[in-house]
């Protein structure tokens, strides 16, 4: 199973969106919530690129984007092979 990382933010709709559709999916996901850490937050934006929204989503290291590129690739159908490497 894909190893998700989840930059997040608290009550954060975004964030809660996306967490759904990977826990429908039966993903666990690693929730590293940045918004209150300045460290944290910091190796979220060099990681996907200077993005400071949230949630910054990665799936075995390989970075996402937010909310709506998660279902975009979700619509694609192409979230389900990701999910599987």
């Amino acid at each position: 199973m894909a190893k998700v990382e989840f930059y997040s933010k608290f009550m954060c709709p975004f964030c809660i969106r996306a967490n759904g559709l990977l826990k429908k999916k039966g993903i666990k996901v690693i929730d590293i919530e940045a918004s209150r850490n300045q460290v944290k937050r910091a190796e979220m934006n060099e990681r996907s690129g200077g993005r400071n929204t949230f949630p910054q989503i990665f799936i075995n290291d390989q970075h996402i984007g937010g909310c709506d590129d998660l279902f975009a690739l979700e619509r694609a159908g192409k979230l389900d092979a990701l999910l599987a490497q």
